[in-house]
């Protein structure tokens, strides 16, 4: 739903505000088209990095951690014992515990990994995967204010992306909102109001910029 909101507003701004300037719908048309397509892979490859990175780093502590309980067992031991009994684990079941767990290195190390940072190494996000939903995500909020350029021009044109615009965004804001266990009526509100400010804006200025194209 974030991607299909950022392709919404992005797109739904950009068009109102090249529609204002007055030039031909079929460059409306393309702008709208070319900046969904840009927009989305833009997106998609950003999560890639992001999320790759973030395996490439997860691995990198996981390594060092490792490294770690072979070399100092028992410093790790005491620490993994520690935050049993954090737990409410008594110091003697705390300790048995801990030495249990640290006779198997490689499960240790996956342990640690949630225990100390909360992260479970075995089930990463997939860095492909999250790419190719941001991307589908985006395009499909991108070109829902699009449609009406596709065999439209003009006012009415103009008119309808906004429309589809707002009702977008207000049934994503309370989808939004129901997710997030808050008012789904504000959440409505918060999403619109977002994006009519995006739509005056740019339309304003490219009510006073201006475009001739010959």
């Amino acid at each position: 739903m974030f991607g299909i909101s950022d392709g919404l507003v992005t797109n739904v701004s950009l068009i109102i505000g090249f529609a204002s300037s007055g030039i031909d719908a079929s460059f409306v048309r393309l702008a709208g088209i070319a900046s969904a397509v840009a927009g989305a892979v833009s997106m998609a490859a950003g999560e890639w990095v992001s999320v790759k990175s973030q395996n490439d780093l997860v691995k990198r502590e996981m390594a060092l951690e490792l490294r770690e309980l072979r070399r100092n067992a028992s410093a790790e031991t005491s620490e993994l014992a520690g935050i049993y009994r954090s737990h409410g684990m008594s110091s003697r079941q705390a300790e048995a515990s801990a030495a249990e767990v640290m006779k198997d290195p490689e499960r240790a190390v996956m342990v640690h990994a949630r225990e100390e940072f909360g992260l479970d190494p075995a089930h990463l996000p997939n860095p492909l995967n999250v790419a190719v939903v941001s991307l589908v995500s985006f395009l499909i909020g991108a070109f829902l204010p699009v449609l009406p350029w596709l065999g439209g021009s003009g006012d009415s044109a103009r008119l309808a992306s906004v429309a589809i615009g707002v009702v977008a965004a207000a049934v994503l804001g309370a989808l939004i909102g129901q997710q997030s266990e808050r008012s789904w009526v504000m959440g409505s509100a918060r999403q619109v109001g977002i994006t009519v400010l995006a739509v005056l804006v740019t339309y304003l200025i490219g009510s006073l910029v201006g475009v001739n194209v010959s």
